[in-house]
């Protein structure tokens, strides 16, 4: 997909536009190209599936596109910002206004309850604890934890755990939401109420959403499948 001007408003603009970007890793003293002029732009409440086999770049692209690592070459842009030339601070930011991270392993605090850490990225970013207490509870609410909020991530399910790091990702309601094999680590029935509950709210809240898996069930789910193959992007 080839770039296109940025719109001043970015309301109809692209939320993410990565631009030729490439990654090459240094191996043995030899420089090993993982991903080669990358061009990609996802829009509002865009689904975007990654797809490719074990060690093709998925991963790596997509904490490219949420600025967790650097391109060797080219840029990635959040609501039209160049990322790449921002300080480390307003890096992090920038990803914790725009951006929601869901991995194949839900990383949530284990001392925390699922509202503490639901609410987390909102008392991080300073908003008023009471707000960001109620904004948890109402994300909690719909992704089904309602009952559960005051457990701590040892005495939920593995389902559960998962449904609170969505939550998580979600409660800040983000322009886009980076999924790293959000299901790999669940049985199917779990991952198939799982794949429902994201789809359900990227759809109520508007949200893009770009999903790495391996999973052809939830790629197939989702309105855009992008392979990689041999470092390059291949729309199917």
């Amino acid at each position: 997909m080839n770039s296109t001007v940025m719109n001043e408003n970015t309301e109809t603009g692209p939320v993410i536009q990565c631009r030729n970007v490439c990654k090459s890793f240094s191996e043995g003293g030899l420089s090993v190209d993982v991903l080669n002029q990358i061009e990609l732009e996802v829009n509002k409440g865009d689904q975007v599936a990654i797809v490719g086999t074990s060690g093709s770049g998925k991963s790596t692209l997509l904490h490219i596109l949420g600025g967790l690592s650097e391109p060797t070459s080219g840029s990635v842009l959040i609501e039209g910002q160049n990322i790449n030339g921002l300080s480390q601070k307003k890096r992090g930011d920038l990803r914790n206004s725009a951006l929601g991270f869901v991995y194949q392993f839900h990383h949530l605090l284990h001392e925390f309850t699922a509202l503490e850490n639901v609410a987390m990225p909102l008392l991080i970013r300073k908003q008023d604890d009471t707000d960001a207490f109620n904004q948890a509870s109402d994300i909690l609410h719909k992704v089904g934890l309602a009952s559960r909020m005051k457990h701590k991530p040892g005495e939920l399910s593995g389902g559960e755990r998962q449904r609170a790091a969505i939550a998580r990702a979600m409660v800040s309601k983000p322009k886009c939401i980076m999924a790293d094999e959000p299901t790999g680590n669940l049985d199917g029935k779990t991952a198939e109420s799982i794949h429902a509950l994201m789809l359900e709210l990227n759809q109520d809240i508007g949200t893009s959403l770009i999903v790495v898996t391996h999973d052809m069930t939830l790629a197939r789910r989702i309105g855009k499948v992008i392979r990689i193959e041999n470092g390059s992007l291949i729309h199917e």
